[in-house]
């Protein structure tokens, strides 16, 4: 079993953070410990043995902890560096699991101190549910993992993240520019979330749905059981990118909508061949 020699703090014990604490238990660390405002979420992550102690009061963690993975609101991260900026072991190296980048990483440097290094990381995963009771090793289980390396950060570091993240059972670890990052995040996570809310948003049948849907319809809304308050930040935080992904979406239905009016079936059958092509691809 691979193992971690040092001492980790997550900050936010929801589903996110839990489920780095599942994860970490394995690679037995020094210690885990967990910040969170919620004694309820603290206590609970005790008793299931994921961390070894809760503490709502960051200071006493953060000193001790060579390794921070903040799994809070992104707006939320940078006022929690700042009013724990002197509570941060020398050499402290941060991580989060934030999913939008470009603005948002200039904003963190700014503030931190400068033995610190923020090695800011975005895990593929998750679940449509909330709360440390949902939390499992098993959502980071052959997913993909994001890393947004910046000048400040040293080459140690991002390797140390890289391969703590693949032990934790990620199999695929990308680095690309926060600028990449979002734009890409804009089409294959946040295009998605929206195509799912207004799926479901568009059912104006009058019945009981749910007893007339099969898999299709299952697979496809089951991330509109969503976050709200994270995803406006997200949704929000990467409008641009956001946009224009929805604008290029609208543009294929359109196409798509024209086909089946003009009982155009050469073109339609273009179409369903392309994306299924593509779709094959995807998965070789």
């Amino acid at each position: 079993m691979d193992e971690i020699d040092f001492n980790v703090t997550i900050v936010g014990l929801g589903l996110m953070g839990g489920s780095y604490a599942c994860a970490l238990r394995e690679l037995n660390p020094k210690k885990i410990y967990a910040v969170d405002k919620d004694e309820k979420a603290l206590k609970l992550g005790e008793e299931l043995g994921i961390i070894d102690k809760g503490f709502k009061d960051p200071k006493i963690p953060l000193s001790e902890s060579d390794l921070v993975v903040i799994c809070v609101y992104p707006k939320v991260i940078k006022k929690f560096i700042k009013d724990n900026i002197n509570n941060f072991k020398k050499g402290a190296i941060l991580t989060d699991v934030t999913g939008i980048k470009s603005d948002f990483v200039e904003e963190i440097n700014k503030v931190l101190r400068e033995d610190m290094d923020f090695v800011f990381g975005h895990p593929m995963a998750g679940r449509e549910f909330s709360g440390v009771k949902y939390a499992s090793k098993d959502i980071f289980k052959d997913a993909n993992y994001i890393i947004t390396p910046n000048d400040r950060n040293k080459k140690e570091n991002i390797e140390l993240l890289e391969n703590l993240v693949k032990k934790m059972g990620f199999s695929s670890v990308k680095k690309i520019t926060p600028e990449l990052h979002d734009k890409v995040i804009g089409f294959t996570s946040q295009l998605p979330h929206v195509i799912a809310v207004s799926l479901v948003n568009s059912d104006n049948l009058e019945i009981d749905t749910g007893k007339f849907t099969g898999d299709s319809y299952r697979d496809l809304t089951r991330i509109a059981r969503i976050n709200t308050k994270l995803w406006t930040e997200l949704f929000i935080g990467n409008k641009k990118n956001l946009v224009s992904e929805i604008e290029e979406f609208q543009k294929n239905i359109q196409e798509l909508k024209t086909a089946i009016i003009n009982d155009d079936v050469k073109g339609l059958c273009e179409i369903l061949d392309t994306a299924c092509k593509k779709r094959e691809e995807m998965c070789e």
